[in-house]
Protein backbone atom coordinates (compact mmCIF):
# COMPACT_ATOMS: atom_id res chain seq x y z
CA UNK A 1 0.00 0.00 0.00
CA UNK A 2 2.69 2.70 0.65
CA UNK A 3 6.42 1.64 0.21
CA UNK A 4 7.15 3.10 3.37
CA UNK A 5 6.09 5.38 6.65
CA UNK A 6 8.09 7.94 5.39
CA UNK A 7 5.40 8.25 2.45
CA UNK A 8 2.28 7.79 4.48
CA UNK A 9 0.32 10.97 4.67
CA UNK A 10 1.75 13.28 7.87
CA UNK A 11 -2.07 13.90 8.59
CA UNK A 12 -1.95 9.79 10.80
CA UNK A 13 1.14 10.61 12.17
CA UNK A 14 0.65 14.18 13.48
CA UNK A 15 -2.39 13.02 15.54
CA UNK A 16 0.69 10.91 17.44
CA UNK A 17 3.23 13.47 17.69
CA UNK A 18 0.44 15.75 19.75
CA UNK A 19 -0.23 13.08 22.18
CA UNK A 20 3.35 12.50 22.29
CA UNK A 21 3.92 16.13 23.55
CA UNK A 22 1.36 15.54 26.01
CA UNK A 23 2.95 12.66 27.77
CA UNK A 24 6.23 14.23 27.46
CA UNK A 25 4.64 17.13 29.41
CA UNK A 26 3.29 15.34 31.99
CA UNK A 27 5.89 12.87 32.77
CA UNK A 28 8.52 15.89 32.69
CA UNK A 29 6.76 17.58 35.05
CA UNK A 30 4.78 20.32 33.66
CA UNK A 31 1.40 18.84 33.68
CA UNK A 32 -0.26 17.41 31.33
CA UNK A 33 -3.73 20.01 29.97
CA UNK A 34 -6.35 19.36 32.01
CA UNK A 35 -8.47 17.71 29.16
CA UNK A 36 -8.06 16.10 26.31
CA UNK A 37 -10.26 18.95 24.49
CA UNK A 38 -7.76 20.95 25.23
CA UNK A 39 -5.53 19.37 22.38
CA UNK A 40 -7.87 18.51 19.52
CA UNK A 41 -6.62 19.94 16.39
CA UNK A 42 -8.20 22.35 13.91
CA UNK A 43 -10.41 23.99 16.86
CA UNK A 44 -10.71 27.31 17.06
CA UNK A 45 -9.10 29.18 19.36
CA UNK A 46 -6.04 27.45 19.96
CA UNK A 47 -5.32 27.34 23.47
CA UNK A 48 -2.41 26.97 25.97
CA UNK A 49 -3.21 25.33 29.76
CA UNK A 50 -0.66 25.37 32.15
CA UNK A 51 -0.53 26.25 35.91
CA UNK A 52 0.90 27.69 38.55
CA UNK A 53 0.83 27.13 42.52
CA UNK A 54 -1.98 29.54 42.86
CA UNK A 55 -3.52 29.49 39.64
CA UNK A 56 -4.65 27.92 36.56
CA UNK A 57 -3.74 30.03 33.48
CA UNK A 58 -5.52 29.45 29.88
CA UNK A 59 -4.42 31.40 27.17
CA UNK A 60 -6.87 31.50 24.01
CA UNK A 61 -5.27 33.12 21.04
CA UNK A 62 -8.21 34.68 18.79
CA UNK A 63 -7.03 37.60 16.95
CA UNK A 64 -9.57 40.14 15.58
CA UNK A 65 -12.54 39.58 18.22
CA UNK A 66 -14.42 42.00 19.67
CA UNK A 67 -13.61 41.31 23.52
CA UNK A 68 -17.38 42.18 24.45
CA UNK A 69 -18.81 39.70 22.36
CA UNK A 70 -16.96 37.01 24.20
CA UNK A 71 -18.65 35.12 26.40
CA UNK A 72 -16.18 33.17 29.53
CA UNK A 73 -18.45 31.25 32.00
CA UNK A 74 -17.39 28.58 34.33
CA UNK A 75 -20.33 25.83 35.41
CA UNK A 76 -19.51 22.35 37.29
CA UNK A 77 -15.77 22.62 37.05
CA UNK A 78 -15.83 23.31 33.31
CA UNK A 79 -14.71 26.47 31.48
CA UNK A 80 -16.63 27.62 28.51
CA UNK A 81 -14.86 30.39 26.05
CA UNK A 82 -17.38 31.13 23.42
CA UNK A 83 -18.23 33.87 20.75
CA UNK A 84 -18.67 34.57 16.95
CA UNK A 85 -15.63 35.41 14.77
CA UNK A 86 -17.29 37.24 11.64
CA UNK A 87 -15.90 36.44 8.01
CA UNK A 88 -14.13 39.08 6.18
CA UNK A 89 -16.04 41.23 3.86
CA UNK A 90 -15.35 39.71 0.20
CA UNK A 91 -14.61 41.81 -2.51
CA UNK A 92 -17.31 41.08 -5.48
CA UNK A 93 -16.31 39.15 -8.43
CA UNK A 94 -13.42 37.41 -5.95
CA UNK A 95 -12.74 33.82 -6.35
CA UNK A 96 -11.39 31.83 -3.21
CA UNK A 97 -9.38 29.17 -3.82
CA UNK A 98 -8.44 28.33 -0.30
CA UNK A 99 -9.66 29.33 3.09
CA UNK A 100 -7.99 28.90 6.45
CA UNK A 101 -9.61 31.64 8.81
CA UNK A 102 -11.94 30.25 10.58
CA UNK A 103 -15.34 32.66 10.81
CA UNK A 104 -18.36 32.08 12.31
CA UNK A 105 -19.22 30.99 16.17
CA UNK A 106 -17.37 28.88 18.51
CA UNK A 107 -17.50 27.37 22.03
CA UNK A 108 -14.24 25.67 24.01
CA UNK A 109 -14.67 23.76 27.08
CA UNK A 110 -11.58 23.02 29.28
CA UNK A 111 -12.14 21.10 32.39
CA UNK A 112 -10.18 22.18 35.67
CA UNK A 113 -8.98 21.01 38.33
CA UNK A 114 -10.94 20.17 41.29
CA UNK A 115 -9.36 22.56 43.35
CA UNK A 116 -10.07 25.67 41.13
CA UNK A 117 -12.08 28.07 42.79
CA UNK A 118 -14.62 29.20 40.21
CA UNK A 119 -15.46 32.84 42.27
CA UNK A 120 -12.27 33.80 41.65
CA UNK A 121 -11.53 34.17 37.83
CA UNK A 122 -10.25 37.28 35.75
CA UNK A 123 -10.30 37.20 31.95
CA UNK A 124 -8.14 40.40 29.85
CA UNK A 125 -8.16 40.43 26.51
CA UNK A 126 -4.91 42.03 24.47
CA UNK A 127 -3.54 41.95 21.46
CA UNK A 128 -5.25 38.96 20.33
CA UNK A 129 -5.06 36.72 23.30
CA UNK A 130 -7.46 36.15 25.94
CA UNK A 131 -5.40 35.50 29.19
CA UNK A 132 -8.27 33.57 31.86
CA UNK A 133 -7.11 33.16 35.41
CA UNK A 134 -8.64 30.94 37.91
CA UNK A 135 -7.31 31.21 41.28
CA UNK A 136 -7.07 27.66 43.32
CA UNK A 137 -8.67 26.98 46.80
CA UNK A 138 -6.84 28.17 49.57
CA UNK A 139 -7.85 25.66 51.65
CA UNK A 140 -5.61 23.54 48.69
CA UNK A 141 -2.87 25.47 48.92
CA UNK A 142 0.61 23.60 50.26
CA UNK A 143 1.40 25.83 53.70
CA UNK A 144 4.35 25.21 56.07
CA UNK A 145 3.64 23.94 60.02
CA UNK A 146 5.32 24.99 62.12
CA UNK A 147 6.76 22.12 64.75
CA UNK A 148 7.11 23.21 68.17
Amino acid sequence: MYSSLWTFPSSFFSDFDRLNHVFDEHFGGYGAPSSIRSVAPGTFPAVNVGNTPTSVEVYAFAPGLDPAKLEVTVDRGVLSIAGEREAPAQQEGTRTYSRERFSGSFRRAISLPDDADASKVQASYRDGVLRISVERQAEAQPRRITVQ
